[in-house]
């Protein structure tokens, strides 16, 4: 049952991120708000291994290090970049480049890492970004678009798309907890490098910035990122990915119920046909050929 609903809770999970950052970014710069929210995950799983005497043994010779690069590229550049171009563009836009993801994974993984998609889960991918066109087609036509915000969503695409592949090829074996705290710990320390030097933080630490830094550590980061590193052990990389296809809708739907924002047509339209476009990806079983021996790994 929590294998079914997995990808559901991610997709909630990873969609509340744009309700919480846009509260946080009123209070804080975005790089601090991203640096924070890292350590604090470094911290917990740091503090969760040494309780439950984990053994550090799985991170042994080169994973370690493998781990820290899908770290990262997921968490610290996947974040990084559109936390920025939030504080410039809608969120709705980055939400739109971000449907970029799964294709860029399904073809790059199927040239990288041997896997091969069914003619019904190309069909969903379509579908996939035909409904997360959907939601945001409208609104994007109707303003100008903040090429400087869209660019840094990109450059988080990239950061989620590389993290994945990485992931993927080098980490699918490692055992989850001592994996994500070498994660976390390696996005906190490029994240906070980043905040030092790309920026001047910024901090007004209100009741709200704090909470919106605490869902953002404890539910989106841990939460989250978790149900998608044990995704990503358990299928495809093009089946995980696929779900980034449902946020766009899932936002739309929060922030109505949560910001009173109401919802287009086309919004509820673009939610079913991504939604159907994700099934597809799912529910038909991917062809996966062994790679080749690394003698790296």
């Amino acid at each position: 049952m929590l294998v079914r609903l997995a990808p559901f809770l991610f997709v909630l999970l990873w969609s509340s991120s744009f309700i919480s950052g846009k509260v946080g970014l009123r209070h804080l710069s975005p790089l601090l708000f991203v640096a924070v929210r890292l350590i604090a995950c470094a911290v917990i799983l740091t503090v969760v291994m040494v309780v439950l005497r984990r053994s550090w043994q799985p991170l042994a010779g080169w994973q370690w290090l493998h781990c820290a690069i899908a770290g990262a590229l997921l968490n610290a550049v996947g974040l990084m970049a559109p936390h920025v171009g939030l504080t410039i563009a809608p969120a709705a836009h980055i939400a739109l480049v971000q449907s970029l993801t799964p294709l860029l994974t399904a073809a790059l993984g199927v040239m990288l890492l041997h896997e091969r998609l069914r003619g019904a889960q190309w069909l969903g991918l379509a579908l996939g970004l035909v409904g997360v066109g959907l939601v945001v087609g409208e609104a994007a036509l109707q303003s100008a678009a903040r090429l400087q915000g869209l660019v840094l969503a990109f450059v988080g695409v990239v950061g989620l798309v590389a993290g994945t592949l990485y992931f993927g090829r080098f980490c699918r074996g490692m055992p989850l907890l001592p994996g994500a705290t070498v994660q976390f710990v390696s996005a906190a320390a490029v994240s906070s490098l980043g905040a030092w030097l790309l920026e001047t933080p910024q901090a007004d630490w209100t009741t709200a910035a704090v909470a919106a830094t605490a869902w953002g550590a404890l539910m989106v980061s841990l939460g989250g990122m978790g149900l998608y590193s044990a995704m990503l052990v358990r299928g495809s990389v093009a089946r995980t990915s696929a779900n980034f296809y449902l946020v766009p809708g899932t936002v739309a739907v929060l922030a109505w119920l949560l910001l009173g924002e109401q919802p287009s047509p086309l919004a509820i339209l673009g939610l079913i046909v991504a939604s159907a476009g994700c099934w597809l990806v799912s529910a038909a079983k991917a062809v996966v050929a062994t790679p080749p021996e690394d003698s790296h790994q």
